[in-house]
């Protein structure tokens, strides 16, 4: 195969030493390629139809019946975090422990692409383009009300829930005492938005980097489990690793979509006295994703790195603002004293056994890492393919630590601003609804109405940057691994996700975003494993530079 045949198929050629898996499968050779009108299609047949059908059948059954399918969707998160929560944790420790593996291991001297392969972005490009796709909606969501809600139960010891006593160990350990609770709740927080999301997506997105940059398979799940199935990929074991990983992403996209979509919504009313609820905030899905669609249409470089790099320096405008004109030296001391208080609070956080605080490990633990893993078919593909020309060490020092420090300053500035606003006596932000605390926090520093309209601005850039890239990175999947597929594809992936969240939206607000979130991100969890060892074994034949 020439470089030109290789170039059309979205394989790129290593540069330096590799170690390529010896295959006759051919990228797209299972595709059907349709020309209707002007527009061309190139899809692999099952993985599409299956993926596409489940999902539109999905949306039909949701848009029927509205008024029964809300108590279902909070039947299914209540009984997979209730029963499953050992499992999603204990899952989350063995990717932290395997990418610090990686880190001080001799395989991290491995180089993405080939021994000689050059980074394709600057620093400062791959990282705003990796954060921006996989915390932005969350972090502006929950960067002020996680924070706020850990340190109130931390203060009173107990949270009654059900009418039952409920002791959230370790985070009753504070009660009554102010900075003992605001340490623990910020330790919390850092938990659910440090290491562990990041090492969900580091370690996928360096399986996808490796087993294509590096063995020249496809851009796709399913390349990943080559190790382990072999040639059986190519057949129906890999086409339900892509069919799972299609489906997964699209529900965690549509989780994401629908708390940007509903925290817009009460900005919108906070400022200008715009109506909230579905209404408004199905008409934003609508805007925000026909915006998303023009970023398509613009491409990679064009659209998503665009919007990324203005996500950043708005994101970054709007952190230093709270910074300067909020409590400064509590949050820059804030910020050392948290990390060594995650540090301190990790083993009984993430321990999985045990455990006596039902609300804070199920609640918010369980729900956390499953919409993390059903992200990580979206952000880890993206990672990928932004990615190549680093080492292995370089990209699990920067992926996994570096976004996780921005995420530790990030819920610093914002919790510990909303905390000691109500040290001080105002209940305003814990008294507002979940969507509008951020609008409420900001309320109480100057210039407000400025930022608060910036706050908007980024949710929906944030938006769109997480639709725009996740309808690529679906479509790469559902086009058996090539990343130069039709674009019209990518319209379809990127109208389903507005449908999808919509659909959610009806069918039971957030805690129907949550459930599918929950759901999807189960069976995932299993791939996920099975990954892992996947993965150290393909690094395993690698040359080190």
């Amino acid at each position: 195969m020439n470089d030109k045949e290789k170039d059309e198929q979205g394989i790129m050629s290593p540069d330096g030493e590799v170690n390529p898996i010896d295959t006759d499968y051919q990228i797209g050779q299972d595709n059907i390629a349709l020309k209707i009108g002007p527009f061309g299609l190139d899809i692999h047949d099952r993985v599409f139809m299956i993926s596409g059908l489940a999902i539109v059948a999905f949306v039909l059954l949701t848009l029927m019946f509205q008024t029964q399918i809300g108590p279902l969707f909070g039947g299914i998160r209540s009984w997979l975090t209730s029963n499953l929560d050992w499992f999603f944790l204990s899952a989350g420790n063995i990717f932290v422990l395997a990418c610090l593996a990686l880190i001080i291991s001799p395989l991290g001297r491995v180089r993405i692409g080939g021994t000689k392969a050059m980074p394709d972005y600057s620093y400062a490009g791959w990282f705003s383009m990796l954060f921006a796709a996989g915390m932005g909606i969350g972090l502006m969501f929950y960067g002020v009300s996680e924070p706020l809600s850990h340190f109130n139960s931390s203060l009173a010891g107990t949270v009654v829930e059900n009418g039952a006593r409920t002791d959230w160990a370790p985070l009753a350990g504070a009660a009554g005492d102010a900075l003992g609770a605001e340490r623990l709740g910020m330790a919390a927080t850092i938990y659910h938005w440090g290491l562990h999301p990041w090492a969900i997506y580091a370690v996928l997105a360096l399986g996808l980097a490796i087993f294509s940059y590096n063995k020249g398979l496809p851009l796709t799940m399913r390349s990943v489990f080559y190790p382990l199935l072999g040639e059986r990929v190519w057949g129906w074991p890999g086409h339900v690793v892509d069919i799972l990983a299609v489906v997964a992403t699209l529900f965690g996209l549509a989780t994401s979509l629908g708390l940007g979509a509903s925290q817009a919504s009460a900005g919108l009313n906070y400022l200008f006295g715009l109506p909230t609820g579905t209404t408004t905030e199905i008409i934003l899905v609508i805007v925000i994703t026909a915006i998303a669609l023009i970023s398509v249409l613009a491409g990679l470089d064009a659209g998503v790195k665009r919007l990324s790099e203005i996500n950043m320096v708005l994101a970054a405008l709007l952190l230093l603002f709270v910074i300067i004109v909020g409590p400064t030296l509590v949050i820059l001391t804030g910020f050392f004293a948290n990390l060594v208080a995650y540090i301190e609070h990790l083993p009984a956080l993430s321990n999985p056994v045990g455990r006596e605080d039902a609300n804070f490990s199920q609640g918010w633990t369980s729900f956390y890492w499953a919409w993390w893993i059903s992200w990580s078919p979206f952000v880890g593909m993206f990672i990928a393919r932004v990615s190549r020309g680093r080492t292995v060490r370089e990209f699990m020092i920067s992926v996994l630590l570096i976004p996780s420090a921005a995420c530790v300053l990030w819920m610093t500035a914002f919790g510990s601003t909303a905390i000691h606003q109500l040290i001080d006596g105002y209940e305003g932000v814990v008294n507002a609804e979940l969507p509008l605390q951020l609008f409420t926090m900001l309320d109480q520093l100057p210039l407000s109405q400025i930022t608060s309209f910036l706050g908007i601005v980024l949710v929906v850039v944030f938006f769109v940057t997480s639709s725009d890239s996740g309808s690529l990175v679906i479509d790469t999947i559902a086009a058996g691994g090539k990343v130069n597929a039709p674009k019209p594809q990518r319209v379809f992936w990127c109208t389903f996700e507005g449908l999808v969240a919509i659909a959610l939206i009806l069918g039971g607000g957030l805690v129907a975003l949550q459930a599918m979130a929950v759901s999807t991100g189960f069976p995932f969890t299993i791939v996920l494993l099975m990954a892992c060892g996947a993965l150290f074994k393909g690094l395993a034949s690698e040359p080190r530079g």
